[in-house]
C-alpha cells in the first residue's frame, strides 16, 4: 500500500433492517461508496473487500483509499477572436467579462483553434481536494441512491431511511472524518450486540473493525456468520442422531436475522410425524426459520434446530419457547390432515364443480375433465397406460378442496399424493398427482416418472390453451396464469424426458379441448395453435441461451422447425445440440457463408430450379468435383438423417468445404448458356438443401 493510501471504514448503524432486503441494501451501500470515490477521481484499493452487514448495520471497509484527489485540470472555452478583440486588437467587453470570471488578466489567457477559428481559453490546475473533505458527500450520495421503496421517518425531522439511524462511524486511517448524515454525527464509536454487549465499541482504526465487533459479540462479516450457522446447525443435528436440512433461502434469512448466531437443539412429539412431512417442514422453515433434522434414510425426524441471536444462560428456556411456538401449527396440520382423510378424494373432487377456474373456461372440474382427456391422448403416444393417466388427471386437483392445502397452499399435489396413497390408489397414480406440478420453479427437476410427465404435459397444455383463449396472454410483467412458466415447463418436460411427440398436434388437441367449453356469453374463443407454438419457442430462447447456445444457432434451427411444423421438441433439441457442435468446427464459418451465398443466388433465379443435375452439361472440373462430392455426401447422410444423428450429419457435410470453396473460386454460376446456368443452379440447390437439412446454417454467417 502506498504511503498516501489509508484504510477507510464507513458504518451506518440502524434499527433492525428488513431481512430479505438486507443483502441488497448492503451491496447498494458498498457500490455507492465505491462509485462516489471513483467519480471524484479518488484512488482506492478494493482488494477482496465486500459488503459487511448485520441486522443493525451496513458497513464498507476498504484496505486503501488515497488521502486526496489528484490535481484537477480544467479548460474553459471563451469567445472567438473576432468577438473578443476589436479592430485595434483591444479586448471587448465579452473578453473582459470572460477574463474577470476566470479571475485572470485577459493577456494570461491561452488560445486554441477549432473548425470555426481561433478562440480564447482559460486553463488552470488546482490541487485535488482532501478525501476527508469529500467523504461526507460520498456517503450521503450512496445512502440517497439506495433502493428503499418505503423509507421511514422518525423523530420530528424530515430524514428518511429504511429504518431509524442511530450512529455513524467514519474513519480514514486512524482519524475520524467529521460528517453528518440522517440526523447523526460521525465518530469512532460503534455498538455491540444489543443484549450481550449493550455498550459502545471503540474502533481505533478501520483494520480493527471486524475483530473489535467480534469481541462485542457481533459477527459483521456475513460469510463468517453464515459459516457459523451451518457449523452449529450441523453439529446440533449430529447430536440428535441425524443430519440437518439446510435450505439456502432459510439460511440466508437466518443470517440476516442474527449478529451472534447460536444453535438450539429442539424436538417435537413424534405423533406429528404421521402428518405429511412437507407440511411440518413448511411450518418449521417458512414460518419459524428452523432447520429440520432428517434421519439416516432421509426422512423427517422429530428433531429440529433453532438459531438464537444470543448465547443464552438458560438454553432450556429458549428450547421450550421454540418447541412451544410450533406445536399449535403442527396440531392444526394434524387436524386438517385427519379431517381431509375422513372427507376423502371423491368428496373433494365433487366440490371442484362449484369452484370457478376462470369465468370463460368454466370450473376447476371442467379443467380436470379437459386435462384427463389430454392425458389419455398423450399417454397413448408415449406408451403409458391411458386409463392410469386419466385416473391420475381426475384426482389431480381434488386436494384443492382439502383443509391442508387451504392452510398450506404450497402443498398442492403433495397433499393429493398422500390422500391417494391412503385410499390405496396405485403408487404411480399417487406420485403423478404430485409430479404434475414439476418443475415447480426455475431450476427444479421435471417429473421423474412417465405417468407424472404425461400429467405435467397435459396440465400445461390446457393452461396455455385456456390462457390464450381467454385473452390472458402475458403483457409486460403481468402473467396472472403463469403462462410463461407453464410454457417452459411443457418444453422442458418434452425435451428432458426425451418424449418424441409432435408439438403442434399436442397444441391443437389442447386448443380443441378448450374450444369445446361453453360458459354462456363468456365462452372462450379457440386459441390459435400457431401463437401457442410461437410462445413456447420464445421461452426456449432463454432456456438455450442459459446453456451457451447463441441466438444465431437457435434461429438456424428454428428456421428449419418452421418449415417442418409437426416436428417434436426432442428433435428440435437434437438439432440445436448438433448445430452448436458444428459451429465449433473450423469449416463451419466458410460453409455457412457459402450456403448464404447459394441461397441468395437461388432466390434471384428465374423460374423453377431443377432437382437433378445433368453431368453432360458440366464444363468445369470444379463443378464436376463438387457434384460428385455432393452425391457422395447425400448418400452418406441419408441414413444418418433417418436415424436423426444430426451431429454426424453436420460433421460429414463439413468435409465438403474444399469442393465448395473451389467451386465458388473457379465457376461462374450465371453463365451465358442458359442450360449450363440452370444446371449449375440445380447443383447449388442440391448442395444447399443438404447443407440445410439439419439447420439453416447460413444464420451462422455474419
Amino acid at each position: 500500500m502506498g504511503a498516501t493510501m489509508q484504510p477507510l471504514l464507513v458504518e451506518l448503524g440502524t434499527e433492525e433492517l428488513p431481512v430479505k432486503a438486507l443483502p441488497g441494501l448492503a451491496q447498494a451501500f458498498f457500490d455507492g461508496v465505491i462509485d462516489g470515490l471513483a467519480r471524484r477521481g479518488v484512488a482506492f484499493e478494493r482488494g477482496e473487500a465486500r459488503p459487511l452487514y448485520t441486522p443493525r448495520r451496513l458497513a464498507v471497509l476498504l484496505p486503501g483509499v488515497a488521502a486526496e484527489q489528484p490535481e484537477q485540470s480544467s479548460e474553459v472555452l471563451g469567445p472567438y477572436l473576432n468577438i473578443a478583440l476589436d479592430a485595434d486588437g483591444q479586448p471587448t467587453r465579452a473578453l473582459q467579462g470572460f477574463a474577470a470570471k476566470a479571475g485572470v488578466e485577459w493577456t494570461a489567457l491561452d488560445k486554441v483553434t477549432d473548425n470555426k477559428g481561433e478562440r480564447f481559453v482559460h486553463r488552470s490546475v488546482k490541487p485535488g481536494a482532501k478525501t476527508a473533505d469529500l467523504l461526507g458527500e460520498v456517503v450521503a450520495e450512496a445512502v440517497a441512491a439506495m433502493p428503499i421503496p418505503k423509507p421511514m421517518r422518525w423523530g420530528d425531522h424530515e430524514h428518511a431511511f429504511a429504518r431509524p439511524v442511530h450512529w455513524l462511524v467514519l474513519l480514514l486511517g486512524n482519524t475520524v472524518v467529521d460528517a453528518g448524515l440522517l440526523g447523526v454525527r460521525s465518530d469512532r464509536m460503534s455498538r455491540g450486540h444489543r443484549f450481550m454487549h449493550d455498550k459502545p465499541v471503540w474502533i481505533g482504526a478501520p483494520g480493527d473493525y471486524v475483530e473489535s465487533l467480534r469481541g462485542a459479540k457481533v459477527l459483521v462479516d456475513p460469510d463468517e456468520r453464515r459459516a457459523r450457522i451451518v457449523t452449529e446447525v450441523e453439529a446440533a443435528a449430529r447430536t440428535a442422531g441425524g443430519r440437518a436440512r439446510i435450505d439456502d433461502g432459510i439460511l440466508g434469512e437466518v443470517n440476516g436475522l442474527t449478529e451472534w448466531p447460536s444453535a438450539v437443539a429442539c424436538s417435537f412429539d413424534a405423533e406429528f410425524l404421521a402428518v405429511p412431512s412437507e407440511a411440518l417442514v413448511a411450518t418449521m422453515e417458512a414460518n419459524q426459520k428452523f432447520f429440520p433434522v432428517l434421519d439416516a434414510d432421509g426422512r423427517l425426524s422429530e428433531h429440529f434446530v433453532g438459531i438464537a441471536n444470543i448465547e443464552s444462560k438458560d438454553a432450556a428456556e429458549v428450547r421450550k419457547g421454540y418447541e412451544r411456538v410450533i406445536r399449535p401449527r403442527f396440531a392444526d396440520a394434524k387436524f386438517f390432515f385427519v379431517e381431509d382423510m375422513k372427507q376423502g378424494l371423491a368428496s373433494m373432487n365433487d366440490g371442484l364443480a362449484t369452484v370457478t377456474y376462470q369465468k370463460q373456461l368454466g370450473s376447476v372440474a371442467d379443467k380436470v375433465a379437459r386435462v384427463a382427456t389430454l392425458a389419455e391422448a398423450v399417454a397413448r403416444q408415449v406408451g403409458v397406460d391411458p386409463q392410469r393417466a386419466r385416473r391420475a388427471a381426475q384426482l389431480s386437483k381434488a386436494d384443492l378442496q382439502s383443509r391442508l392445502v387451504g392452510e398450506f397452499p404450497e402443498l398442492q399435489g403433495i397433499a393429493g399424493r398422500y390422500y391417494a396413497a391412503v385410499e390405496n390408489e396405485p403408487v404411480e397414480v399417487a406420485n403423478a398427482i404430485d409430479e404434475a406440478y414439476m418443475p415447480r420453479f426455475g431450476g427444479d427437476a421435471i417429473a421423474p416418472s412417465r405417468l407424472g410427465q404425461v400429467l405435467a404435459i397435459a396440465e400445461r397444455l390446457d393452461t396455455l390453451a385456456g390462457g390464450f383463449a381467454a385473452g390472458l396472454k402475458p403483457t409486460g410483467n403481468k402473467d396472472p396464469f403463469a403462462l410463461r412458466r407453464n410454457a417452459l415447463g411443457l418444453a422442458r418436460t418434452l425435451i428432458e424426458a426425451e418424449l418424441d411427440v409432435p408439438l403442434d398436434a399436442l397444441l391443437a388437441a389442447a386448443r380443441d379441448g378448450v374450444g369445446a367449453v361453453q360458459v354462456g356469453k363468456d365462452a372462450a374463443a379457440p386459441a390459435d395453435a400457431g401463437q401457442l407454438r410461437e410462445f413456447v419457442f420464445d421461452r426456449l430462447r432463454g432456456y438455450y441461451a442459459e446453456q451457451g447456445v447463441t441466438p444465431q444457432q437457435f434461429e438456424a434451427v428454428l428456421a428449419v422447425a418452421d418449415a417442418s411444423a409437426d416436428g417434436s421438441l426432442l428433435d428440435f433439441d437434437r438439432r440445436v445440440r448438433a448445430i452448436a457442435e458444428f459451429a465449433k468446427l473450423p469449416e463451419a464459418e466458410a460453409l455457412a457463408a457459402a450456403n448464404k451465398r447459394s441461397r441468395n443466388i437461388l432466390r434471384k433465379a428465374e423460374g423453377v430450379v431443377a432437382d437433378t443435375v445433368e453431368p453432360a452439361l458440366m464444363t468445369e472440373p470444379a463443378e464436376r468435383e463438387l457434384a460428385e462430392a455432393v452425391d457422395t455426401a447425400i448418400a452418406d447422410t441419408d441414413p444418418l438423417l433417418a436415424a436423426r444423428d444430426y451431429v454426424a450429419v453436420l460433421g460429414r457435410l463439413a468435409r465438403l468445404r474444399p469442393q465448395v470453396d473451389a467451386f465458388f473460386d473457379a465457376v461462374m454460376v450465371n453463365a451465358d448458356d442458359a442450360a449450363v446456368r440452370d444446371n449449375r443452379l440445380a447443383l447449388l440447390k442440391r448442395l444447399s438443401d443438404r447443407l440445410g437439412s439439419v439447420a439453416a446454417i447460413e444464420h451462422l454467417s455474419i
